[in-house]
């Protein structure tokens, strides 16, 4: 069994900086059994990191309406009943189970704030200014503040799928982003510049090796990444091979549509035309 001491040890050993805040992506069972649970781990973040972020989403306020943009990876009145069960955003809805025990651990804490994005919301301790940077356009602002501030990512448990700051990346290099709608308070919002598909995203670890800071600490590898930096190589790496880090599942709806995206612009570049049609 592992014990928290165990985990700070190891979390010490990766040599970061108490001062820089991490944007956190992890996995309680990659650990193994952990004397105490997701509060033991979150204690051992916390006794390491002043400033730590993690995900608070909440997919259950989604909603698809019954027609939107073309190429937008959704299919349109698909979801009628699922719409009537969807839940209207509010500051202590739960975080969505498919990110794990640790997120919701952290946005209960008492010192914890959160941002209000009505699908993608962000928690914290330490990273007010972050948090206060998003906007229901810029959905991953959190990250890029934190990239600003000399933040790092920890994958603690998981690999690059699971780290959202490859968005920003794709963001950043120009990738077409998509539109969700979200039930909210003052009724349903149009979130645009969603995130797509992050099942490729592995493909970029041989890419950043001599950036990377790792320890093994239970069954669970951890590994540290500067965000700036990780951010900038790969947002260039998009810029030179557009198709970079897509996934492969060849009924990917999300990858496919930044495919014909990236086909339609290179033949109006050799037309020498313009086409605007893309998701947002």
């Amino acid at each position: 069994m592992i014990s928290f001491r165990e985990i700070s040890s190891g979390l010490k050993s990766l040599g970061m900086d108490p001062a820089w805040p991490v944007s956190v992506h992890a996995s309680l069972s990659s650990f193994g059994e952990v004397r105490g649970g997701a509060e033991t781990l979150l204690g051992a973040l916390l006794a390491n990191y002043r400033a730590i972020l993690m995900p608070a989403f909440t997919y259950t306020t989604m909603v698809i309406p019954e027609e939107g943009p073309a190429d937008n990876a959704v299919a349109y009145g698909s979801a009628r009943s699922q719409n009537l069960i969807g839940e209207i955003f509010r500051p202590g809805l739960p975080v969505d189970t498919a990110l794990g025990a640790l997120p919701e651990i952290l946005r209960r804490q008492p010192t914890a704030c959160r941002s209000n994005h009505p699908i993608l919301s962000f928690s914290g301790i330490g990273v007010t200014e972050a948090l206060q940077a998003q906007t229901l356009s810029e959905p991953l602002a959190p990250l890029a503040k934190l990239a600003d501030q000399d933040g790092w990512v920890l994958l603690a448990g998981v690999d690059h799928t699971a780290n959202l700051s490859l968005h920003v990346a794709e963001r950043l290099a120009g990738r077409p982003q998509f539109v969700r709608w979200a039930l909210t308070l003052d009724g349903v919002k149009e979130c645009p510049n969603f995130p797509g598909c992050s099942n490729g995203f592995e493909k970029v670890s041989s890419w950043l090796e001599d950036l990377l800071r790792q320890v093994q600490i239970g069954e669970a590898w951890v590994r540290a990444f500067p965000l700036q930096p990780m951010v900038d190589r790969v947002a260039g790496m998009i810029r030179q091979d557009p198709l970079a880090f897509l996934c492969d599942q060849p009924d990917c709806e999300n990858c496919n549509a930044v495919r014909r995206w990236t086909e339609r612009s290179a033949n109006s570049v050799t037309s020498g035309g313009m086409d605007g049609s893309r998701p947002r």
